[in-house]
């Protein structure tokens, strides 16, 4: 969507608050032997608290309020029955609506005892997504996304995972524009307009350059398998840079 007044940005922030306290309240109650559905219930119940609806049930009937997948699952893991063990990466993936407004963040947390390796890529998992956040803005191209965070992989000796994209959100889970790459893209045309609200979510990763399916219709797999994270935040593009509404409270 693209925001055109301020009644529609004041909505778009209280989603984006409640998403981002969702995923920090899960981050912090992430323990060694705990269910990924024992942690999706902590997820669930600070939406139903704010009044919020799942986005990936509501929108795709997805059997779980959030995605969670750990270490070889990158993306769209189903809660259940896995217990989170030490040594362990969590991706947690929190997206929700309110008030006919909806919101998309997410991040990756590294159960202790932690390796250097997947410490530095957490960190610089991180520092992928604000390389691309900073190219957000007014008129400003949307190549430049994958451009900025295709020169900190490069640089830093990662991969990107390229067939899992950014997308615009806003009045439903995925709209317009899609398929936002987040690594170099020569046939992006695209340029962001005022208002336009999408998400920035790289995923960087320590050989991975492609997510595959598995045995069930939703979880994805790295490929090759090798650890990956993906950090997210719902932005809207101003012309004063981006405007960032997935942060906690």
């Amino acid at each position: 969507m693209t925001v055109s007044n301020d009644d529609e940005l004041a909505a778009l922030k209280r989603i984006g608050r409640i998403v981002a306290d969702a995923l920090e309240t899960m981050g912090r109650a992430i323990e060694p032997g705990m269910t990924t559905r024992d942690l999706d219930a902590v997820g669930r119940a600070v939406l139903d608290a704010a009044g919020a609806r799942p986005a990936p049930e509501l929108a795709y009937n997805f059997p779980g309020a959030t995605c969670i997948s750990v270490n070889e699952e990158v993306a769209h893991g189903i809660p259940g029955d896995r217990r989170i063990r030490p040594g362990d990466l969590v991706n947690i993936d929190v997206s929700a609506e309110k008030d006919g407004y909806f919101a998309d963040t997410g991040a990756s947390f590294a159960v202790p005892p932690v390796t250097r390796a997947v410490a530095r890529l957490c960190r610089d998992g991180r520092r992928a997504l604000w390389a691309g956040l900073r190219e957000v803005g007014t008129d400003r191209p949307l190549a430049g996304i994958g451009r900025a965070v295709g020169a900190f992989a490069k640089k830093n000796g990662y991969t990107l995972v390229r067939n899992l994209a950014s997308h615009g959100v806003g009045l439903s889970l995925h709209e317009e524009p899609k398929e936002i790459a987040t690594w170099p893209d020569a046939s992006e045309r695209r340029i962001m307009a005022e208002g336009l609200v999408f998400t920035v979510e790289p995923f960087l990763s320590l050989g991975a350059d492609f997510a595959e399916d598995g045995d069930d219709p939703w979880t994805l797999y790295s490929r090759p398998r090798a650890p990956t994270v993906q950090y997210e935040h719902t932005v809207v593009a101003t012309r004063a840079g981006p405007l960032v509404l997935t942060m906690p409270g």
